[in-house]
């Protein structure tokens, strides 16, 4: 889903012209959507084998050795999902300034890659927060999670935040990209 966003990113702002200023705007936007394209590609293939470590661990018979393997396979997901949620949350901003300055003839294109983008994050918070909650299998309590990964804690609220933001961001531009007067 990043790199769908990313790819729609990159199109608007490829279609986009403007002033000088407004150019190299572009220009800068348009390789960070290109790179954040193929970095989602790269980091949608680390996510799939940190999730079949988690899978692997929850296999193994029961005992110390089970446990141990899932809170590092839990872990190790946690953070290939938030490494992917970060990189996504880079982007709203983006989008934002597409949705302001784009061409507006694309603007459907911009609300769906809000679309892509809110896919990518909520799946992201889903899957750390999952991840986390993964770790009390083996005896470990909620708060014993936040006190131990903090980082990790807070990039759930903070992906949670980046969600409300794309929210606010779709809902001042769905009006121009699916009109429902008359309707």
């Amino acid at each position: 889903m990043l790199a769908i966003a990313a790819s729609l990113t990159s199109m608007v702002a490829g279609y986009t012209e403007g002033d000088q200023a407004r150019q190299t705007a572009l220009a800068d936007l348009h390789g960070r959507a290109r790179a954040l394209r193929e970095t989602a590609l790269q980091l949608a293939d680390e996510d799939a084998v940190a999730s079949k470590a988690f899978g692997a661990a929850f296999r193994l018979d029961p005992g110390p050795e089970r446990e141990d393997a899932i809170h590092r396979a839990s872990v190790d997901a946690a953070k290939a999902s938030a490494v992917l949620g970060e990189k996504a949350m880079e982007a709203i901003e983006d989008l934002g300034w597409l949705a302001s300055h784009g061409n507006p003839a694309l603007i459907a294109d911009v609300v769906v890659a809000f679309g892509a983008l809110r896919a990518a994050i909520a799946g992201a918070r889903t899957n750390v927060s999952f991840d986390l909650s993964s770790l009390t299998s083996a005896g470990t309590d909620l708060e014993e999670v936040r006190e131990e990964h903090p980082h990790l804690w807070e990039t759930v609220m903070r992906l949670s935040q980046a969600l409300e933001r794309i929210d606010e961001l779709t809902a001042s531009v769905d009006e121009k990209a699916a009109p429902t007067d008359g309707l």
